[in-house]
């Protein structure tokens, strides 16, 4: 029986190929809870728990392109310093937050300041990255 459209509340761990683990719900003791099949979760873990029954546990290794996608060059900018307001307090090797065209903040990490020119990587995180997760199903609801 699918899960789609319906509420989930899940356990995970999610580790990184060579073993690192980078978010656990356990840890906080706290499940997540979602709708299956809405968009609101990376598209691998969506089809991971589509299928699963209440209590299952299972392990899935997600390819980039179902987690985050693959990094992309493009999103990689390069901005005059003097054209950010403080822009001479960005925090290198950090992130911090902009906003977009509709107002929206985004997270940017701030890669370097060179010769006046910050550059900035707006790749999520894991962009790029295969992940594993650990995923136990703790409740589902119409």
């Amino acid at each position: 029986m699918s899960n789609e459209g319906k509420k989930i509340k899940a356990h995970y761990t999610g580790t990184l190929d060579d073993g690192t683990k980078f978010d656990s719900s356990v840890d906080r003791d706290e499940p997540i809870e979602f709708t299956c099949g809405a968009g609101q979760m990376i598209a691998g873990f969506d089809n991971a728990v589509k299928d699963m029954a209440l209590g299952e546990k299972k392990t899935v290794h997600i390819p980039a392109a179902e987690a985050y996608g693959e990094r992309r060059e493009d999103m990689v900018q390069k901005v005059p310093v003097d054209q950010i307001p403080n822009g001479d307090q960005l925090p290198v090797g950090q992130t911090v937050y902009m906003h977009g065209p509709g107002g929206q903040p985004f997270p940017v990490f701030v890669e370097s300041i060179e010769d006046g020119v910050a550059t900035f990587d707006m790749n999520h995180e894991l962009a790029g990255k295969d992940l594993t997760f650990e995923i136990e199903i703790m409740e589902i609801a119409d």
